[in-house]
């Protein structure tokens, strides 16, 4: 599941918004439709476009087998997609030739560069629940511009934190690293516990939010449940987490992303003719996005503002 970035979400062309000392700031994701499915959008938001080069997060579900995943075949530039789910099964097909079934605890990264496609859907033998998060990470200057790729982690490390454990998507954790490709200083985890306190050792240098996909934690005072992004600035060299109950969150960690990005519909860019020529390649067939092999429709581009 992936898209699409609207105005609704966050101007065009809104710059990313400047990190601020460490602090709480809660907020409210906005609610979206994608491939039938109800989502809570994170990011972006107006008040905050990114947290390192995490630039975008939808958190679907959970949901019953009556809201099966179908988002057909479109296409991205310039950025990461991290598919992460709590429950359920979700079968990702691309235009590199990639057919992988992704179910809890594991990892799909795919690599746009300059152009790949893809689809996601419910896989038909599978009719249970559905819960997960689909995250994106800009791509820096210095690889968007380069080749399409795809990868999956069956395993990734975890580390106990006290009434927590940590998973670790990308980057670093208490000294545990995951294989997942990151092209910027970044760090993406799971953390998933139950009633107690965890604590969670940060990257100083790092700016950080919290999004809580079950449960209800506090953070500084502040409580913090699903349906919004708690921003926590830079500074940080631990991060304490109080729980009443069962809970799961995810923590999205980097190096301020300094260079000025536009997003519209599917795509991360630098420029507004950047989304134009790649909405009216894909709208066309062009080679740079390949094809998916993939019994849904394919979701042609829309016009873009401006």
């Amino acid at each position: 599941m992936s898209g699409p970035v609207t105005t609704e979400d966050v101007p065009l062309d809104a710059g990313c918004g400047e990190p601020e000392a460490p602090e709480v700031e809660l907020l409210p994701s906005r609610d979206a439709t994608v491939g039938g499915m109800a989502v809570r959008r994170a990011l972006p938001r107006r008040q905050r476009r990114t947290v390192g080069a995490w630039c975008f997060a939808d958190h679907f579900g959970p949901v019953g087998p009556s809201a099966a995943m179908r988002v057909g075949p479109h296409p991205h530039i310039g950025l990461h997609t991290v598919t992460w789910l709590v429950d359920g099964q979700v079968v990702h097909h691309d235009s590199l030739g990639s057919e992988q079934v992704i179910r809890p605890g594991q990892l799909n990264l795919m690599t746009a560069g300059h152009g790949v496609s893809h689809a996601e859907e419910s896989p038909g033998d599978h009719a249970g629940d559905l819960h997960g998060v689909q995250l994106w990470v800009a791509q820096p200057e210095a690889t968007r511009h380069g080749p399409p790729a795809f990868e999956h982690h069956a395993e990734l490390p975890r580390i106990s934190l006290g009434a927590a454990a940590a998973t670790v998507l990308v980057g670093e954790v208490g000294g545990e690293r995951s294989p997942a490709r990151a092209d910027s200083p970044l760090v993406g985890a799971e953390l998933a516990g139950r009633r107690g306190r965890s604590v969670v050792p940060l990257e100083a240098g790092f700016e950080h939010a919290v999004i809580v996909l079950e449960g209800e934690v506090t953070v500084g005072g502040t409580s913090i449940a699903p349906g919004a992004l708690a921003y926590l600035g830079e500074g940080r060299e631990s991060l304490t987490i109080d729980a009443a109950g069962a809970m799961r969150a995810l923590l999205l960690g980097g190096e301020p992303f300094t260079e000025d990005i536009v997003m519209g519909w599917n795509f991360v860019a630098r420029s507004r003719d950047e989304i134009a020529r790649a909405a009216t390649d894909w709208n066309a067939g062009h080679e740079r996005f390949g094809t998916v092999a993939s019994g849904l429709a394919r979701i042609p581009a829309p016009d873009l503002p401006g």
